[in-house]
């Protein structure tokens, strides 16, 4: 079943990285990681819409974030092995400002185009 929303984008990548919330192993291409990171933030939007229209406690929000904390994580990590980096380079994070850059330019690098150490090159595996 396809989920298509916007013109193109699929529901499915977001609900793949959702699934497999526990996973840390392996690699993401950047459409996994990207397109979970849009409809993660269109969520965010809707559910702050929601508790702003209705004056409500930032409830929703706290949980939905607590939901979505593990899944980006996983997605994090393997967006950083599908480009070869070790998943501990997601916390270069916590360095401000300068952390978050760098990090951003690791998510938007390309696939290592054969195997690597972390597994297939998932742009030949996955099919959607």
């Amino acid at each position: 079943m396809k989920y298509q929303f916007l013109g193109g984008f699929r529901l499915e990548w977001y609900l793949k990285v959702v699934k497999n919330y526990t996973g840390f192993s392996g690699r993401a291409r950047r459409k996994e990681y990207w397109m979970f990171t849009l409809f993660n933030l269109l969520f965010a939007v809707v559910i702050g819409i929601i508790e702003g229209v209705f004056d409500l406690p930032q409830f929703l929000s706290a949980l939905y974030t607590l939901a979505v904390l593990l899944p980006s994580i996983g997605v994090g990590i393997r967006r950083l092995h599908d480009s070869g980096k070790s998943g501990w380079w997601l916390l270069i994070s916590l360095i401000p400002f300068v952390g978050s850059i760098v990090l951003l330019v690791f998510f938007c690098l390309d696939s290592e185009p054969n195997d690597n150490k972390y597994g297939p090159n998932p742009k030949h595996t996955v099919k959607f």
